[in-house]
């Protein structure tokens, strides 16, 4: 084999050139590559993102219907109305008692309300003690909201949730201590009927 020629200076030097390019740009490379390099974790984007996504699913969630908690006892009669139900007080009437929210108020015997439960007085007439009571706290927690939250009126509105079969006159009562407890505006809460 045979050796080869030897460069001449011009050559040399261009050469030198050449190699000092390549090791320049192979150092350009590293440094972008170090400085694209996650060193420590940043979750202050993260925790911006998960931010927006809770305000996202608690609106869709306070723009949903009403939730009702499923019982055998109650069975709302069926409606085709389009109004979807608002977050407000909700009294629940069954066969056997009268719910306000989740918390039962007045046992009910053989579906009427017992004398222990109705007011003496004559002059308030269909007033239920037991659920009386219970509104006044209700009504109390709502104005204490309304004073601290302008965005979060009193609006003196009530769900009923009523089982098909609850008598016109239990319902009567219920809403007689309800309007004496400021609680003037009704909702009837109905199953949706499937469109045919």
């Amino acid at each position: 084999m045979s050796e080869p020629a030897p460069l001449s200076a011009e050559e040399a030097d261009q050469l030198a050139r050449m190699r000092y390019r390549r090791a320049l740009a192979r150092k350009k490379r590293k440094e972008r590559e170090a400085a694209s390099e996650v060193k420590e974790l940043n979750i202050t984007a993260m925790m911006d993102m998960m931010t927006i996504i809770l305000v996202f699913l608690l609106k869709s969630f306070a723009s949903s219907s009403a939730a009702i908690t499923a019982s055998e006892d109650v069975r709302p009669p069926v409606s085709s109305t389009r109004a979807t139900p608002k977050d407000t007080v909700a009294v629940t009437i069954t066969p056997r008692f009268i719910l306000v929210g989740d918390k039962e108020v007045v046992r009910l015997e053989n579906g009427v309300i017992p004398k222990e439960q109705r007011s003496g007085d004559p002059r308030q007439g269909r007033l239920v003690l037991g659920l009386d009571q219970r509104l006044k706290k209700e009504v109390e927690k709502l104005k204490l909201i309304a004073a601290r939250n302008p965005a979060a009126p009193f609006t003196h509105e009530l769900s009923v949730i009523a089982d098909k079969m609850v008598p016109y006159d239990l319902l009567l009562d219920v809403l007689y201590t309800a309007g004496e407890n400021e609680l003037q505006n009704y909702r009837f809460i109905v199953l949706q009927r499937d469109a045919e």
